[in-house]
């Protein structure tokens, strides 16, 4: 399906972060082809599928990825971070652990078994605050959290060991991913889902006409299978490619739901940005990506997840 046709995989594909909410989705979609696939998380893999083998520990852990990353590994997708903005500045330097030391050595157990596919899950966080400018991946890096910083170090180990080692690495940098799984989440949209189910408000920050690009996690999915396939190395944006406001996405979630939301404004923290604007035609270009859900169908997914998960019955 990607640029150069749907590629045979020979051996399994290594999952970091497997169970989590995007990364149950991707296992799901690589074994919808055939794929064995090794998980490797904190958190076991549900159990049920026999072509799903899972290693649980801590990536930081040699004997965890040398388990889980082998002469048979077909590709690599690398998932597992610390991905939380906030928690990265009180703790950078677990921070960088977690994400620069742990993708450094993963490239290198790539480079000594010979693996030719790394897919790495990264952000529009590393191109930092471009007021209302349009994000497009040749803005230089300018990150201005340590998490911003430690994707934006793995994009550069990821273009130095393509370089040097001929790899296909291509790092893929998410817009705000929703969609059902996510009920763990404390994002926008979990929130908006709690309140509508509980018939409650939420809070939205200023006046809420900050613009955020929201994308379905089925093409976060597909956008993964487009670059495993490419074999394009280099970076792309995967996003929806159109930038709703808050106040605008409260709506579609009225819609949705039936639920009243009533909104309460309160002051915006520091550093909120006033839009998400990504520009996606060069990852059209290079992995064949091209989003397919829209705000109102996706939303519509996310509420019926929520809806069985939580118990409820609309």
């Amino acid at each position: 399906m990607g640029t150069l046709g749907r590629m045979a995989i020979q051996g399994s594909v290594v999952v970091t972060g497997g169970s989590g909410f995007i990364g149950r989705a991707v296992v799901r979609a690589f074994r919808e082809r055939g794929a064995p696939v090794t998980v490797v998380d904190r958190i076991p893999y549900p159990a049920g599928d026999d072509g799903v083998t899972c290693v649980v520990g801590e990536l930081g852990d040699a004997k965890v990825r040398e388990a889980a990353v082998t002469e048979e590994t077909a590709g690599i997708v690398h998932l597992a971070a610390l991905t939380s903005v906030l928690k990265s500045v009180e703790v950078p330097l677990q921070t960088y652990s977690d994400n620069v030391a742990v993708t450094q050595e993963l490239l290198e157990l790539a480079r000594r078994h010979e693996i030719g596919r790394f897919v790495f899950a990264s952000t529009n966080a590393v191109i930092g605050d471009v007021k209302t400018e349009t994000i497009t991946v040749d803005l230089p890096p300018r990150p201005l959290t340590p998490y911003g910083a430690t994707k934006a170090a793995c994009e550069m180990l990821m273009s130095g060991y393509s370089g040097a080692y001929g790899l296909t690495t291509c790092a893929l940098r998410f817009t705000n991913v929703y969609g059902p799984g996510m009920s763990h989440k404390d994002s926008f949209v979990p929130r908006l889902m709690r309140a509508a189910l509980a018939g409650t408000g939420v809070r939205v920050y200023g006046d809420g006409s900050q613009r955020r690009d929201l994308v379905h996690v089925d093409d976060v999915v597909r956008a993964v299978l487009l670059a495993f396939d490419s074999g394009y190395s280099g970076r792309a944006i995967v996003g929806a490619g159109r930038s709703v406001s808050v106040l605008e996405l409260v709506e579609t979630v009225r819609a949705v739901t039936g639920a009243e939301l009533p909104v309460e404004h309160v002051e915006a923290p520091a550093g909120e940005m006033p839009a998400v604007v990504v520009d996606l035609s060069a990852s059209a270009a290079t992995i064949g990506y091209r989003p397919t859900v829209s705000l109102a169908d996706g939303l519509a997914t996310a509420w019926k997840y929520f809806l069985e998960v939580e118990g409820f019955v609309g």
